[in-house]
């Protein structure tokens, strides 16, 4: 193959919210393990704590780049790329200008909000794949009017993949679990997202934190506490509680799926916290995950708690002392909620071979 297939990541991004990246980079990583070859970029925000971390090169722009609408269509139009992957993120035009340049389009959607936005007439006419990228259970089924309607124009319904991540790996767990003296089901993980959001007392995950040392305290379980990249303020020693910045996506998996039990906020790691099978108590730190804790709450996939650290307290010692623990673990082992990335790498991959095989 002559050409270098270029491949453009333009996720949301702004100093609170961490999914989209990390779903990109997620997905971006795959791409150069099976193509290494691959030219990858990717369009952040600079307000991002994650943009000066990037392992790729990185166009800055002042804002999101779904309000950057003149910078993105420039940097396309300079870059050339063969695909551009808009995760929740991109105006129509921006979509337009990617597929008239020949791009193959793939928008990603994760509510419901996100999905009929994608759904649109003149966007879904210029996008080669729409991904789902939460369970069926949680989003449903489009409506019998969107149905027609992309029948009408000769175009595929949304792709519901699930969540995207890595899969543990028991050597890199092995290494993660040595490195901070930990065992295999025997200490508790908390990790409010991010780290940068915010409500009327503070940023939420110091209300995680101030949970973790209340937890240890009254169980003697060792905890974990992951403040996450956007968190601005100083990490604290706290007796039986080890507390990290922040950790890669392979580490955090490898912990999760270690772990006895999660504390997790209702973001992207609650729901690969479910496909993994592992127990979870989950708080809504953002608007848009009240919708997602509910559902999975209602499905017996997890237990909530409000956004109060001897409320949290309270809820997980119950979760583990009494038989709550076997209606839930019964609930997870039921689930048909799986690891949306090889779906979602088979579909680049059909793209791949369509796009360069018409070339050659």
């Amino acid at each position: 193959m002559s050409l270098v297939p270029k491949f453009l990541f333009i996720p949301v991004s702004s100093a609170e919210g961490v999914g989209e990246y990390m779903r990109s980079l997620i997905v971006a990583n795959e791409v150069k393990r099976r193509w290494p070859e691959a030219d990858i970029q990717f369009i952040l925000s600079r307000q991002a704590p994650y943009s000066s971390t990037c392992p790729y090169p990185v166009a800055l722009l002042d804002d999101t780049p779904t309000k950057n609408i003149k910078a993105v269509n420039d940097f396309i139009s300079f870059y050339q790329p063969e695909f551009v992957i808009f995760d929740a993120s991109g105006r129509r035009s921006q979509l337009v200008h990617a597929n008239k340049l020949g791009a193959k389009v793939i928008f990603i959607s994760q509510h419901k909000r996100k999905r009929s936005r994608g759904m649109k007439v003149l966007r879904a006419r210029v996008t080669d794949s729409h991904w789902v990228v939460q369970p069926e259970f949680v989003i449903g089924d489009i409506s019998w009017f969107d149905k027609l309607k992309l029948k009408f124009i000769t175009k595929s319904e949304p792709t519901v993949i699930g969540p995207i991540f890595v899969n543990p790996s028991v050597n890199r767990q092995a290494e993660q679990l040595a490195h901070y003296g930990l065992t295999r089901g025997g200490f508790i993980l908390l990790n409010a997202g991010s780290g940068g959001h915010q409500n009327g007392n503070g940023y939420v995950v110091e209300e995680f934190a101030r949970a973790a040392v209340n937890i240890y305290q009254a169980t003697q379980i060792p905890c974990v506490m992951v403040y996450g990249p956007s968190y601005p303020g100083d990490i604290p020693l706290v007796e039986g509680v080890t507390t990290i910045k922040m950790l890669n996506h392979e580490a955090l998996i490898d912990l999760l799926d270690a772990a006895k039990v999660a504390i997790l906020s209702g973001g992207d790691t609650l729901l690969q916290a479910i496909a993994l099978k592992k127990m979870t108590l989950s708080v809504a730190v953002a608007k848009d995950q009240n919708h997602r804790v509910k559902v999975c709450k209602e499905s017996g996939l997890t237990i909530s708690s409000e956004l109060d650290a001897q409320l949290i307290t309270d809820n997980l010692i119950k979760l583990i002392t009494t038989d709550n623990q076997l209606a839930l673990q019964s609930a997870l082992a039921k689930c048909d909620c799986e690891n949306g990335l090889d779906i979602g790498m088979k579909i680049i991959s059909d793209l791949f071979d369509y796009k360069f095989g018409a070339q050659q």
